[in-house]
């Protein structure tokens, strides 16, 4: 299904910016008796909307088909551990937040986040559609979680029950959401009057300066600038009190937002942003024009040098089994020509094959065991993790391979 109209203000047309083609989902992740199937692909282009200023993808896959059974655990990142234990301190703190208050977090995962709060005495409720992950919060972490997408109606479902949050986080969600306004609005709902909403999103800024098309995936609709998320959240009764550039995903935009008319004093953060924004022609097309030539101009010279380590003998191998190496190498055209195999970290991954490329996903031990020449790291946005953990595959002459914002071997 395509959206011809904007997500956010409902204008059209959308202005095109890049085609990455047709792509598998990126996180559809292949069992070997799957190998054989044909495998559902979709296009993967994306857009402007000139009136509001939002970037989105044009095609929209049903979220059930996404998200009910999902590979993506957080706790398996030490970097996600340390960022929610850091945050959730924060709120504890600022909000004093305690046994009488409650936190809800939308697509809360495995509980990375909220289980802070269950230590510090503070009730939570995670809300997270996929089953598999759900469970893990529940049994392993004990963070009551209700197996349900985020919505409108859910939220005012909860609010019936005369439940309503001190605190409500949604990380890295708000991109995955088609009905933004219904999401924003639900979000209202279930905010108490003193309450605050704490909200991340990949800084659309960041993706352009720093080349990372490879964070554009079917489950990526969106991709916000503050100028768009401030349109929006006034649209549905908040309204933006601070914002934050943080490092986490290549670059991220945390904001923070209370009901409309709250007492919550407005940061100068805010409007700094927002005229930051304006300066470098968020509601221009140039930006994204210029983001496009820029797409084509890694993906020459990633081909080009993986080509040349190849023909020169040289054994490569590949890091990170993440959405976003999916799109980097349906993309790019990389594939078991020139990778030998693939390893990750998550043992939810292990044993499955890559979409599009059919690559055996393998424990990161196979580095050490194989020792390939060079490993191109997927998952740059954890790269000082990585390779810190890696040590001793380096320290024995392997070489790692960064794609964006320009391939470097580190």
């Amino acid at each position: 299904m395509t959206t011809p109209t904007c997500r956010s203000c409902g204008a059209a047309p959308l202005a095109p910016v890049l085609s990455l083609g047709t792509t598998p989902l990126a996180n559809a992740l292949r069992g070997a008796d799957d190998l054989a199937a044909p495998e559902p692909a979709f296009p993967l282009d994306l857009a402007v909307c000139p009136r509001c200023s939002l970037v989105q993808i044009t095609a929209e896959v049903p979220p059930d088909a996404l998200f009910r059974d999902y590979v993506y655990f957080s706790s398996f990142s030490d970097t996600m551990l340390r960022h929610a234990a850091d945050l959730a301190a924060r709120l504890t703190r600022d909000e004093r937040l305690g046994s009488g208050s409650l936190v809800v977090e939308a697509a809360s995962n495995d509980g990375y986040l909220l289980r802070n709060y269950l230590a510090a005495g503070v009730p939570v409720l995670g809300v997270e559609p996929a089953r598999n992950v759900a469970r893990v919060a529940v049994e392993r972490h004990g963070v009551p979680t209700h197996t349900e997408f985020f919505t409108r109606d859910y939220a005012r479902h909860l609010a019936a029950d005369w439940l309503r949050a001190d605190v409500f986080h949604a990380h890295n969600v708000l991109a995955h959401v088609p009905d933004l306004n219904g999401f924003v609005e639900g979000v209202r709902t279930l905010l108490k009057p003193t309450g605050v909403a704490v909200v991340e999103v990949p800084y659309v800024k960041d993706m352009l300066d720093h080349c990372e098309f490879d964070t554009i995936y079917h489950e990526h609709l969106c991709y916000f600038s503050l100028t768009a998320l401030d349109g929006l959240f006034r649209r549905n009764g908040l309204e933006v009190c601070d914002a934050e550039r943080v490092a986490i995903h290549g670059g991220t935009l945390r904001l923070f937002a209370a009901p409309a008319g709250s007492s919550r004093a407005a940061s100068p953060r805010v409007a700094a942003l927002l005229a930051e924004e304006a300066a470098w022609g968020v509601t221009t097309l140039e930006p994204y024009r210029a983001f496009a030539e820029r797409v084509a101009q890694v993906r020459t010279a990633l081909r080009d040098l993986l080509a040349a380590l190849k023909a020169s003998g040289k054994r490569i191998a590949a890091y990170g089994a993440s959405a976003k190496g999916s799109t980097l190498l349906n993309f790019c055209g990389i594939g078991p020509e020139t990778l030998d195999f693939v390893v990750d970290r998550s043992t939810a991954k292990q044993g499955k094959y890559t979409p599009g490329t059919g690559l055996r996903i393998s424990a990161p031990d196979r580095l050490l065991d194989e020792m390939p020449d060079y490993t191109l790291l997927l998952t740059w946005n954890f790269a000082d993790e990585i390779l810190a953990q890696q040590a001793e595959y380096r320290s024995r002459g392997g070489r790692f391979i960064v794609p964006v914002p320009l391939p470097r071997v580190a």
